[in-house]
């Protein structure tokens, strides 16, 4: 019971630290010492959108369902509450791995119109924005 309970804080540890948000003062050391650009313009309107998993959560979850599940049982039933395992943590390593985004569509100052999709962002429709990129990758949009 003490190795299950272990392996709930790794896991709730390691999905801690997996978001990013876009409006954040963080940057990637990547982004540092190059030329970005920018871009001003109004949010004409704001539509709510799901990110899908990569993957990643999906295997993640599957890997420490499985793990968690072969604990427990022998034989027959090891093998099925392993498999029970694998299945739950697949399914909650998907939804993890889900994250709600915004799909902002801007009128730039030059006239052209685009559309971004960024998350954790607070920006409603009238507002004046930033739009940070590094060629066509958005590295952030704030507002102004």
């Amino acid at each position: 019971m003490k190795k299950f309970f272990l392996w709930l804080m790794f896991i709730g540890i390691f999905f801690s630290g997996c978001s990013r948000l876009y409006n954040s003062n963080e940057v990637n050391l990547y982004d540092t010492n190059r030329v970005l650009t920018y871009e001003n313009g109004v949010v004409e309107d704001v539509k709510r959108v799901v990110i899908k998993d990569d993957g990643s959560g999906t295997f993640i979850g599957a890997y420490a369902g499985t793990v968690l599940g072969s604990m427990f049982g022998r034989g027959k039933g090891n093998i099925l509450s392993t498999l029970i395992g694998g299945l739950t943590g697949a399914f909650v390593g998907y939804e993890s791995g889900k994250a709600n985004a915004e799909e902002l569509f801007i009128k730039l100052n030059n006239g052209k119109n685009i559309v971004v999709i960024v998350k954790g962002v607070d920006i409603i429709r009238g507002d004046r924005v930033r739009i940070i990129k590094d060629g066509y990758r958005v590295i952030r949009v704030e507002k102004i």
